[in-house]
């Protein structure tokens, strides 16, 4: 089977070129394509803290993608691991999801702190985060997680 999922935005600002880590005080605007949408689309979400951005890494290559394991951010001294079991770009359908802060709501506009898609970058989707629908559960990670997210935010 397979599928087509049309952007419904796109990212606008923020940072031009994908380089790892400081993404944390990146703001940026989330525009919805004002073909497909109007302000409507948006109504309510400011009433939330945060939103969970859905987005293509439209950069990576075809030839780039991952479908085994590798050693994350190339580096030997972490382990060899599935590309499911880490986050990186180069995913099978190059997929991103980002929860971030949400800075305002202006028409078709959502203006949001914390976002790591760079300028350009196309929208599939906008959710808002519920606490419900948190983990309900302690998160536990591999050590090197951490070391690898020390300076990402």
């Amino acid at each position: 089977m397979s599928f087509t999922i049309e952007p419904i935005g796109s990212v606008r600002g923020g940072r031009a070129e994908p380089v790892d880590d400081d993404w944390g005080s990146s703001r940026s605007v989330v525009q919805l394509d004002e073909s497909l949408f109007t302000a409507d689309a948006l109504a309510g979400l400011e009433a939330f803290s945060h939103a969970e951005v859905t987005f293509l890494f439209h950069l990576v290559p075809p030839e780039e993608i991952e479908r085994g394991s590798r050693h994350p951010r190339g580096r030997r001294d972490w382990p060899l691991v599935g590309i499911f079991a880490q986050r990186g770009k180069n995913r099978p359908n190059r997929i991103g999801v980002t929860i971030c802060r949400i800075l305002a709501v202006e028409g078709t506009r959502l203006e949001v702190e914390g976002l790591d898609a760079i300028d350009g970058t196309p929208v599939i989707d906008i959710k808002p985060v519920m606490r419900e629908f948190l983990p309900r559960a302690e998160v536990h990670q591999p050590e090197w997680v951490s070391e690898l997210m020390a300076r990402y935010w």
